[in-house]
């Protein structure tokens, strides 16, 4: 699906545009007027974090459950463990912060990273990094893998470090998968929909 014909949830629709028109998301660093769109910007994902605010659309997020979208065998395993009642907690820490729900349903259907299974990273959004387990899946030739899924989580914790903005994302409470994101767009719809009564 193209990305001008997705719903824009009303916080990103105000939000700064590439020359192509793609919103750019609030943790987006700039660099001679034109955002970076792999990377994220150091202090924007920190004031995410502290402050509680989307990092898509840069509102503040009201306590209780947060988003992310997540790929691959993580996408798997969190949809497993909800089916089958047990607890799912990943210990492992993310450079992915936490959005709405409508922000992230947005940016996993116009993402070409998020949206795609057969989708690979072009650029590293770890510069200059050797893959580890941290990094691994940011770096340049990437893929999502077969499962995407925008999933809720009761809670996040976070860690700022001098070059880095580390989130673990804590139990699961709805799992969203999709195999191609425009699978998203009713889910989209309603919650737009929700957010406008």
């Amino acid at each position: 699906m193209r990305f001008d014909i997705v719903p824009k949830p009303p916080a990103v629709a105000a939000r700064p545009r590439d020359e192509r028109g793609y919103p750019v998301p609030a943790i987006t660093p700039w660099e001679e007027g034109r955002p970076q769109f792999a990377l994220t910007d150091h202090e924007r994902s920190a004031a995410c974090a502290r402050e509680r605010l989307c990092s898509v659309c840069n509102t503040r997020m009201p306590r209780g459950t947060v988003w992310r979208v997540v790929g691959g065998t993580e996408a798997a395993a969190i949809g497993e463990a909800l089916a089958a009642g047990r607890p799912y907690r990943n210990m492992a820490p993310t450079l992915e912060g936490p959005g709405h729900r409508a922000c992230m349903l947005y940016a996993s259907m116009v993402c070409p990273y998020l949206a795609r299974s057969n989708a690979r990273r072009r650029v590293s959004a770890a510069p200059g990094e050797e893959a580890d387990g941290l990094t691994a899946h940011v770096l340049r030739g990437a893929a999502r893998g077969e499962l995407g899924a925008v999933v809720g989580f009761a809670e996040y914790e976070y860690a700022i470090t001098p070059d880095r903005v580390l989130f673990r994302f804590l139990d699961p409470v709805e799992w969203l998968p999709h195999d191609n994101a425009d699978q998203q767009l009713p889910n989209l719809e309603a919650e737009l929909a929700r957010i406008a009564e």
